[in-house]
């Protein structure tokens, strides 16, 4: 065990990257100890990213791509403006629900912070915010990204711990609400306290706009059940649904309705069987190829063999990680590592909060120098069997763990949030640390409210039948 982790932080401190350090720590203990032939490192490796909820990750990363250069995150922005503007703090707010809306569709953080965030800093340092105050905000709603579904750290624990990929989708849509206003109330806070006024005036037409926008979106699947009940198929009623919605939206040109439709069609699509959650990513895909191609014309053949490069790019790097970490998660249980590990946190407490606090330390310990997939990838199999030990619902572990390593994005060394958005905002990772650092109280109160009130999580996945 020693030469296993003893090896992996070394090479970690010497600033290898993660995935060659689990690699290479794996290898020089197969080498060393002799527990199995050295060509299981490839076997195992391999066996790693044969699965097919794996295939969810290209997808979601491709279907993020495709949003942001299909000009979808500008009518994200121009809807949130509309929606919540005329508040005190304005942009403050715009930043937060546009991150709400981007992360019905992206899936991931550094999708939010990289695609609206370079929209928002730029809008919100115009109207006379400070830089700090908005790459915070920014910084803070990105974290958004994967707990409202669709999400990729879901699909990768999902996969792990052996879950439903959907009831962890519907788990993560009542903390994203908290997770909203929680940080909502902060830009209000420091909107009176600055004296902030709004950025943009009231307009009833406006506002009335935009609920209009979200009153036709959830009119949509209440539509459907309506011509199901008259007797007409699922199949038909959706196609007559979606042909009535994009007519309407033709003809008026609303800023958002076809972007707010992708959670729906997604979490829909799930919860009537039409699609698995690796499937609904490839229909993330074609959805927004169906924007950008056809209702808003905005990409070329060109932008979109980007988006697909960009894709393979990040894909790549993320499974080589997911393959290094499974041969270094397989390796800790075989040693024993994991067993010692779980004996020892059972050893402090069989009380399932206590261990609650203590995983939620130590999983924002781990978030802070290791990439989320390899993190995920290396606690699963530790710490999940004391889950299901102590009766901790593994649906709810999985939303605790992933917020975690999400915070853990905003912190020196390597959180990725973090040095996105100081390029993007042109500033030293110092100073971007320290503007965050004052919205890490709300992510740590919603992390505290979602750890200890396991209903936030698993009401809606019950409700649904997806859970128990």
């Amino acid at each position: 065990m020693l030469l296993l982790l003893g090896g992996f932080l070394v090479l970690m401190l010497l600033g290898v990257p993660v995935a060659i350090a689990m690699a290479a720590s794996s290898l020089l203990y197969i080498l060393v100890s002799g527990v199995t032939p050295d060509v299981t490192l490839a076997q195992r490796m391999i066996a790693g990213v044969e699965s097919f909820p794996l295939l969810a990750v290209p997808f979601f990363i491709l279907a993020g791509n495709l949003m942001n250069i299909a000009g979808v995150t500008g009518r994200i922005y121009k809807f949130a403006v509309a929606l919540v503007g005329w508040m005190r703090g304005g942009l403050g707010h715009v930043n937060i629900i546009g991150s709400v809306i981007f992360s019905g569709m992206s899936g991931t953080a550094i999708a939010d912070a990289a695609g609206l965030g370079t929209i928002e800093i730029k809008a919100m340092k115009d109207h006379g915010y400070t830089t700090e105050f908005s790459v915070g905000v920014t910084a803070a709603s990105a974290t958004l990204g994967p707990i409202i579904p669709p999400s990729l750290p879901f699909v990768i624990y999902g996969m792990m711990a052996n879950v439903s990929i959907g009831a962890l989708f519907l788990g993560g849509v009542i903390p994203g609400i908290v997770m909203t206003l929680l940080m909502m109330a902060t830009v209000t806070y420091f909107a009176h306290r600055n004296k902030w006024g709004s950025d943009t005036p009231f307009s009833w037409p406006q506002l009335g706009s935009a609920g209009l926008e979200i009153a036709i979106v959830f009119s949509f699947p209440m539509a459907i059940w309506l011509m199901t009940l008259a007797g007409m198929s699922t199949n038909l009623a959706v196609v007559i649904g979606l042909g009535a919605l994009l007519a309407i939206d033709w003809y008026f040109d609303f800023s958002a309705v076809m972007a707010l439709m992708a959670p729906v069609i997604l979490i829909g699509g799930m919860t009537l069987g039409w699609f698995t959650p690796t499937e609904a990513a490839v229909a993330a895909v074609i959805w927004s190829l169906f924007l950008g191609l056809v209702r808003y014309r905005t990409m070329t053949l060109k932008t979109v063999a980007k988006a697909t490069f960009d894709t393979i790019e990040t894909t790549a790097s993320v499974l080589f990680i997911v393959t290094a970490a499974s041969i270094f998660a397989w390796l800790l249980t075989v040693s024993q590592a994991a067993q010692l590990l779980s004996d020892w946190m059972l050893s402090i407490t069989h009380n399932k909060w206590v261990f609650l606090a203590l995983a939620n330390v130590l999983i924002l310990f781990v978030g802070c120098f290791i990439d989320t997939t390899a993190a995920i990838t290396i606690l699963v199999p530790i710490l999940l069997p004391i889950v299901l030990k102590l009766g901790i619902d593994p649906i709810h572990f999985g939303l605790i763990m992933t917020l975690n390593l999400m915070i853990g994005l905003l912190h020196p060394p390597l959180g990725m949030v973090l040095f996105v958005l100081a390029r993007v905002a042109r500033l030293s990772v110092e100073r971007t640390t320290v503007a965050i650092l004052p919205w890490l109280v709300p992510l740590l109160v919603a992390l505290i409210a979602i750890t200890y009130i396991p209903e936030l999580t698993l009401w809606l996945p019950k409700y649904m039948g997806l859970s128990k």
